[in-house]
């Protein structure tokens, strides 16, 4: 960033559509209501949180893509309900 700044080229926010994020996010959310208290804890507790998320959620990020990109769009890269 440092770079673009000392060539005064301004860099675009892009908002990351990537589905995987939706599901690290849930990920992180159940792993911390598990309460970890060690890096083993915490390796078993991603194992056991991401073999519980089911094939069906994965399916609906993709098949909500086209509608959450449509929404970015439309919202000039702004903020949506997505």
């Amino acid at each position: 960033m440092e770079w673009f700044k000392n060539k005064h080229i301004q860099v675009l926010e892009w908002p990351n559509l990537n589905p995987i994020e939706n599901l690290w996010k849930e990920l992180k959310t159940a792993v911390h209501k598990c309460s970890p208290s060690n890096l083993t804890e915490l390796e078993l507790f991603c194992k056991e949180e991401w073999e519980k998320m089911s094939v069906s959620r994965c399916a609906k990020l993709i098949e909500t893509y086209p509608k959450r990109l449509t929404a970015v769009i439309a919202a000039k890269g702004g903020a949506t309900k997505y």
